[in-house]
């Protein structure tokens, strides 16, 4: 069930996300875009902070198969991997360039882990099915969230578990605004779901025990080009793909400015579920 506990309705001054934006032709090429994997692996610590968290929530007696759904460059990966000792680790992301990122670093643990390119909206081809699903940093990106939940149930054992945590509701909402006022007013590919439509997308994909809730994560940077750099790497990539290269540079250093404090006000959405014992997806 959803938490209202945890909720902030101090971060949710956003409306939800339109469907009419999310399915403008070309929205999941945009999604979809291969990544810079050596530059996020560098800038990546709120999100390895974040994920370390994440995988504190899980039960975990070190021999299950697990799906990283999102692995990215594998920081958050390779310390599942670790908690697995006798369990095996499908890394999965949909960018080329971060499954090798993830697989360089992940080499040690040698087959216990199996790399795999795929797009989350779509059917997921991984062998036998996984006894538990993380992801974390990743959903936001996926368009179509009825779909997503449930292409990860196909793959989720019953009984097995999900546990996850993604751009909610109000996530960035100082960015968004800064967006809106310049050049076409375009606020990207991402969109922050609130827990309630979650909860019911779950439920609906033959999720069960569903708990989501929201956490406000506001994240500080230090001024000038780290903040840029995160800027440019994490979070205005799908508008920088728009711009002629001259042109990037200056819009990142533009949205930094009016930002005015190097402050990013994140917000997450957990989810903590069950994949339904009965019935059919």
């Amino acid at each position: 069930m959803t938490d209202a506990r945890q909720r902030t309705p101090a971060v949710n001054a956003l409306e939800p996300p339109e469907r009419a934006e999310l399915d403008r032709p070309g929205i999941l090429d945009r999604v979809s875009r291969d990544w810079d994997a050596r530059t996020y692996d560098a800038v990546a610590a709120p999100q390895e902070r974040w994920g370390r968290n994440v995988l504190d929530r899980l039960r975990l007696t070190g021999g299950e198969r697990v799906l990283d759904a999102g692995c990215g460059s594998g920081r958050v990966t390779e310390v599942l991997a670790e908690r697995l000792p006798n369990g095996t680790v499908v890394a999965l992301d949909a960018s080329p360039a971060m499954i090798e990122a993830c697989r360089a670093r992940l080499a040690r643990f040698g087959q216990r882990i199996e790399y795999v390119v795929a797009d989350l909206d779509r059917p997921l081809a991984i062998g036998r099915p996984v006894d538990v699903i993380v992801s974390t940093a990743t959903f936001h990106w996926v368009a179509d969230h009825d779909a997503l939940f449930r292409h990860l149930a196909a793959v989720l054992r019953r009984g097995g578990r999900l546990t996850a945590q993604f751009g909610g509701f109000g996530n960035i909402r100082r960015v968004k605004d800064v967006l809106a006022s310049m050049g076409d007013g375009w606020l990207g590919p991402a969109h922050y779901e609130t827990p309630e439509a979650t909860e019911r997308r779950l439920l609906a994909a033959g999720f069960e025990d569903v708990r989501c809730w929201l956490q406000p994560e506001p994240t500080r940077f230090e001024r000038g080009r780290p903040f840029e750099r995160f800027l440019e790497t994490v979070v205005l990539g799908p508008h920088l793909d728009r711009l002629p290269p001259e042109e990037r540079q200056p819009f990142v250093h533009d949205v930094a400015t009016r930002l005015r404090e190097p402050v990013l006000d994140y917000v997450r959405l957990n989810v903590d579920a069950n994949r339904s014992a009965e019935g059919v997806v």
